[in-house]
């Protein structure tokens, strides 16, 4: 009984306690606390790390950033045991999430006027003017019918941009984890996420060419209009099958194969799209079964793919490359 014991001590202080209610609500940073709470680095440094050596708190660092959410398991659900005793109109934990909800909007703002002066959009399915609607109604409708009766365990949502995915499938999943080569793009996803029906979702910044995780781990791995910027599919495609489970799922969403040059040129495209037969055998080669394709029509059409892991494992090669140490 002693991580109960260090858990319940390490909450048994009014810093702590508020702390924990705003990593239930979201992603923060150390400064992020500080201005919310008022309280100066060197100390909320010391009751963070308590809280995250007591198990409640998990770790991400992000350059200098260190961002703190709640852990998932036994501490997780600890934690939320707990918080759900706190009154809900308590004025200090009200003012708390006011707080949060400033630094969120400035997060915000911050992130899309990063975007506006390099001349991006940071909706793509917009700035193409594709259905995006109708998109993720047939993705949804995908996923429904390959998804076990109890949801999926483990989803990773590789280029995760704003968050979207893994918060329309979050009443579906377990544990979902998003990533992305860009720091806005992840400010923007963690604003979108920062509600306690999401404490089960974190984001993080990453590589698509080497993630930083552990072989055979995810139960749904999704790219969604991700590959078409890879100079190298294949070997994204490669990764995400590394971290795919025995009879785990894959899912991709992406540009049907098209000849606009002058549209991958102005969005900087480093693939015209895929047909059904080229995705295919990347698949095939790396041992994974489609199982549903489809097509919605559209100026640009977009195709998404379906497919299964075999329970045959991939070469002990393939599965150890990439592989965080």
């Amino acid at each position: 009984m002693n991580w109960l014991l260090t858990a319940l001590s390490a909450s048994a202080d009014p810093t702590r306690l508020r702390l924990l209610a705003l990593a239930a609500s979201g992603a923060f940073c150390v400064n992020d606390f500080c201005e919310i709470l008022g309280q100066s680095q060197p100390r909320l440094s010391r009751h963070l790390k308590l809280l995250s050596e007591a198990g409640f708190l998990t770790r991400a660092r992000e350059g200098t950033n260190v961002w703190f959410t709640l852990a998932q398991g036994s501490h997780g659900r600890l934690a939320r045991d707990i918080l759900g005793h706190l009154p809900e109109d308590e004025p200090l934990l009200e003012a708390d999430l006011r707080g949060a909800a400033r630094v969120l909007a400035e997060r915000a703002r911050q992130a899309t006027a990063e975007f506006t002066a390099n001349g991006a959009d940071w909706d793509e399915m917009r700035a193409l003017d594709l259905p995006a609607d109708a998109v993720e109604t047939r993705l949804l409708a995908l996923i429904g019918q390959i998804a076990p009766a109890a949801g999926f365990g483990r989803m990773l949502d590789i280029g995760t941009g704003t968050g979207r995915l893994l918060e329309i499938l979050a009443p579906r999943i377990g544990e979902g984890l998003g990533i992305d080569a860009s720091r806005a793009m992840l400010a923007l996803a963690r604003v979108r996420l920062a509600k306690p029906e999401f404490s089960h979702i974190t984001v993080q910044l990453a590589d698509m060419y080497a993630l930083p995780l552990t072989a055979q781990k995810y139960d749904l791995v999704v790219l969604h209009m991700v590959l078409h910027h890879a100079t190298d599919p294949e070997a994204v495609l490669r990764e995400a099958r590394r971290v795919l489970a025995p009879g785990g799922r894959l899912v991709l969403v992406d540009l049907a194969a098209h000849n606009d040059e002058q549209l991958a040129a102005r969005y900087l495209h480093r693939q015209r799209g895929f047909s059904t037969e080229k995705m295919r055998a990347f698949l095939d080669g790396l041992g994974l079964r489609t199982t549903q394709t489809a097509t919605i029509a559209a100026h640009y059409p977009v195709s998404i793919w379906c497919a299964v892991a075999d329970a045959a494992a991939m070469p002990v090669a393939s599965i150890l490359e990439g592989v965080a140490l």
